[in-house]
């Protein structure tokens, strides 16, 4: 008399369910706009990367750029807490002799405050050509004006 074995006596645990993966090209990008007044500069830039890079979505897959797409408005009137806006340097180089830059923060902030907001976002983002493709989907703008209307964004609230 031979016994069959039952082949599910050896397994440890039944499986719950199937991981959904995004797949290249399939993905559900949905255009938001984010508008910035009164608002922390680190605090709102790790929102925003977070929902660039997608982390938000249950199919999100660390290998396909699932994120959406970000509209920041009125940049120009973030807010930075303590001391920032006179310690907190940008360097930059000109590519000439000598030409290492230093500006501080309130400088740019009034020249160009999308500029701040991006810096922040992008060190934020991965450092791969992924990343590069994520951060061409933030669009800043100092104002409440933007270009992209016909994309029909959607207001996106952090609390």
């Amino acid at each position: 008399m031979t016994t069959t074995a039952n082949p599910t006596r050896h397994r440890i645990a039944k499986p719950a369910g199937r991981t959904t993966l995004a797949r290249v090209g399939h993905t559900d990008n949905r255009w938001y706009i984010v508008d910035a007044a009164d608002q922390t500069l680190g605090r709102l830039a790790t929102k925003v990367a977070t929902h660039l890079m997608g982390k938000h979505k249950p199919t999100y897959t660390p290998t396909v750029d699932v994120g959406d797409y970000i509209i920041v408005i009125n940049t120009s009137k973030i807010k930075v807490s303590g001391r920032k806006l006179d310690q907190r340097e940008y360097d930059y180089y000109t590519y000439y002799p000598g030409g290492h830059k230093v500006k501080p923060l309130r400088d740019l902030l009034n020249r160009h405050p999308e500029t701040v907001f991006e810096l922040a976002v992008r060190r934020m983002l991965p450092k791969t050509t992924m990343g590069v493709k994520m951060f061409t989907k933030l669009k800043c703008f100092k104002d409440d004006k933007h270009p992209h209307a016909a994309q029909r964004p959607e207001v996106l609230k952090f609390s």
